[in-house]
């Protein structure tokens, strides 16, 4: 169920996990290799193809995987661009069956500035998050675990951070039962 705008949320009657990241940091790819459902969430190298607040039922129904739009980066209007930024914020900061928001970084490049407003906004608003590097398999083992320890040093002067950085490949399939446990942990 796609959702683009605040009214057309569904009821928050069961828990909600969401997928936030940079556009083009693996998103929707994760979300097929956590489903085993390599379509479920549409995937391109084109930035922005998410285009609204996409729900899917995991559990038989106890659990709602979101997959939010991209930010940073999209071929799309900057007022386009601002509706999605202010509809993203707006389920961040008030959805109470949120219970946790794995923002992914893609490994190549580490935390960046609009993960950095991600992270302000979540702390402020008291939503637990998650950091999930992507697409480790595309950088040296050494390379990642630098970046995962770096990423966990600024996660330790954040309120709402969890103290676990996970690495995940789509792609090889690497620290996907991990994070699908993770997710299970919540129903």
């Amino acid at each position: 169920m796609g959702v683009v705008d605040l009214k057309g949320l569904p009821a928050a009657d069961r828990v909600e996990v969401c997928f936030a990241g940079r556009s083009n940091v693996g998103k929707s790819s994760l979300i097929n290799a956590l489903t085993g459902r390599a379509k479920l969430a549409r995937s391109s190298a084109e930035p922005g193809r998410t285009r609204e607040l996409n729900y899917f039922n995991i559990g038989d129904g106890q659990l709602y995987l979101v997959d939010l739009p991209g930010f940073g980066y999209a071929q799309v209007s900057k007022t386009q661009v601002a509706a999605w930024t202010k509809l993203i914020k707006s389920y961040l900061r008030g959805r109470p069956s949120l219970r946790r928001v794995f923002l992914l970084v893609d490994a190549r490049r580490g935390l960046m500035d609009t993960d950095h407003e991600i992270m302000d906004l979540l702390d402020g608003a008291a939503v637990t998050y998650q950091i999930v590097l992507t697409k480790v398999d595309k950088v040296p083992k050494p390379e990642v675990e630098k970046t995962a320890a770096d990423v966990a040093a600024k996660l330790r002067k954040r309120g709402a951070a969890h103290p676990v950085v996970m690495q995940t490949s789509a792609e090889k399939g690497w620290g996907i039962a991990e994070l699908r446990a993770e997710i299970v942990a919540f129903l």
